[in-house]
């Protein structure tokens, strides 16, 4: 009976090594250590060589500084989910995600999730694809709602040393649909002096926005603030039944580009980093502008910072400016004496003139009196009679 089940034992074992070998010929996808292997090393045959060539052609001028960096991102929907997957493939070294919800059939119809994820957790499945992707990559996942105290406290740990060796992350990303969890964030990094990004996409889906925010330097959230945030109005009493907010899998991806765009050139050094872009696709328009801080933000973190920012400033050595004086242009040869002047500026009665050129033409010098020869006095006691006759003698 022993030695029996013993050989079923074998024959099952060489029937499922026979399955695996089957399914390698079928699907030659390198095994999770080859790729680890491949995304550690720098040179062409990685599959991630074509980043490095960024440094190459001289845009960056050292793209491996990406595994060096943290970001957290809060939200993890139609732009957080696409944010995280572009992060992850440009191979951001740790990565912090922050969600409540859970995935649902009703977001097919945005990127990046996937019908047999519905039920877990949008951090759970964010993290299982994104490894699949990239496994260099870390991940810490946290599925809670970071607007109650007790959670605030614990996001705002995390910021403060969910960083690679404990230390602050390097830039925070808001990808919520919501005010009250942005002004949650906001509330933190002003309180911890952590730079932050804020997006969103409009409830009809066809334009949104994304914004840099460095407390105390630029606005933030609370010092613009919606309609909503400032009449203190509970945002939960404005959904209607059975509505709800519109989605694009496009708008949703062009604004997470442009987060991971501003992100990269954020964290790397390299091109412009925009303070705020915004996109509407109706007309495919995308303004740009910098806001300054409020004085009078409600925040009282951000008005400290903006007096350490201030003060920072103020000490920073003056740059003094050297008036640099503009030479006359000499031409070689000027047969003609040609000149160009600025009509603004009167020349002289007499210019020097080459010889057999002549002045047809001066410009009257205003602060010069005119000739009273040429004047037409008028007396009060002048007839009009009188004032005809002096006009025709002239």
């Amino acid at each position: 009976m022993a030695s029996e089940l013993e050989r079923l034992r074998a024959q099952v074992a060489r029937l499922e090594q026979e399955l695996v070998e089957a399914k390698e010929k079928k699907d030659p996808t390198p095994t999770r250590s080859k790729i680890e292997k491949m995304s550690a090393e720098v040179k062409d045959t990685n599959p991630y060589s074509r980043l490095m060539a960024l440094k190459r052609m001289g845009i960056v001028n050292d793209y491996e500084k990406i595994r060096d960096f943290t970001v957290a991102v809060v939200g993890i929907g139609g732009v957080g989910s696409v944010a995280t997957e572009m992060l992850t493939r440009c191979g951001i070294g740790r990565l912090l995600l922050f969600d409540y919800d859970k995935v649902e059939l009703a977001n097919m119809n945005r990127l990046f999730f996937t019908p047999d994820q519905a039920g877990l957790s949008k951090v759970e499945a964010a993290k299982r694809t994104l490894e699949n992707i990239n496994p260099d990559v870390e991940f810490e996942v946290h599925n809670y709602n970071i607007t109650t105290v007790v959670n605030f406290e614990s996001f705002s740990e995390r910021l403060v040393h969910g960083g690679k060796g404990g230390l602050p992350v390097d830039l925070v990303l808001s990808c919520v649909d919501n005010f009250e969890a942005r002004m949650t964030i906001n509330t933190a990094c002003n309180e911890l002096k952590i730079n932050w990004m804020e997006s969103g996409v409009s409830e009809n889906a066809v334009s949104g926005h994304i914004q840099l925010i460095k407390p105390g330097q630029t606005a933030c959230f609370a010092c613009a603030p919606p309609l909503v945030v400032a009449s203190n109005i509970d945002e939960k009493t404005l959904k209607r039944d059975g509505v709800c907010a519109a989605s694009l899998p496009t708008t949703m991806a062009v604004v997470a580009g442009l987060l991971v765009q501003n992100t990269l050139k954020y964290l790397l050094g390299f091109g412009s980093v925009s303070h705020y872009v915004g996109y509407n696709a109706m007309q495919d328009f995308f303004p740009s502008m910098s806001m300054k801080p409020n004085p009078g933000c409600s925040d009282a973190n951000c008005q400290k910072r903006q007096t350490e920012y201030q003060e920072l400033e103020a000490a920073k050595p003056k740059e003094v400016s050297e008036e640099k004086k503009e030479e006359k242009i000499v031409h070689e040869s000027n047969d003609w004496g040609i000149c160009v002047v600025d009509e603004d500026n009167p020349v002289e009665d007499n210019p020097d003139v080459a010889e057999g050129i002549k002045v047809a033409y001066t410009i009257p010098d205003k602060n010069e009196t005119k000739d009273q020869g040429d004047e037409v006095t008028v007396e009060d006691d002048q007839s009009l009679d009188d004032l005809m006759k002096q006009m025709k003698s002239l």
